[in-house]
């Protein structure tokens, strides 16, 4: 039986946690930086944990993370 691949894409933009939650960048941050408030940049800063939903989609394309 031949291996499943990992989504290159996935493995660049997520990465799992010991529990099996999913971390990722914070979305609405690459640009249009001048048209945010100081307040929404100041919070999406750093990394933050995907909903159960979206967890469930991004364990599809990363087999072996868990």
């Amino acid at each position: 039986m031949p291996k499943m691949k990992t989504k290159s894409a996935a493995k660049k933009r997520f990465k799992m946690t010991a529990t099996g939650k999913v971390k990722s960048g914070v979305a609405g941050k690459r640009h249009g930086m001048i048209k945010r408030s100081t307040d929404f940049i100041r919070k999406a800063t750093g990394t933050m944990v995907l909903s159960d939903a979206d967890t469930k989609i991004v364990k599809k394309y990363m087999p072996y993370d868990r």
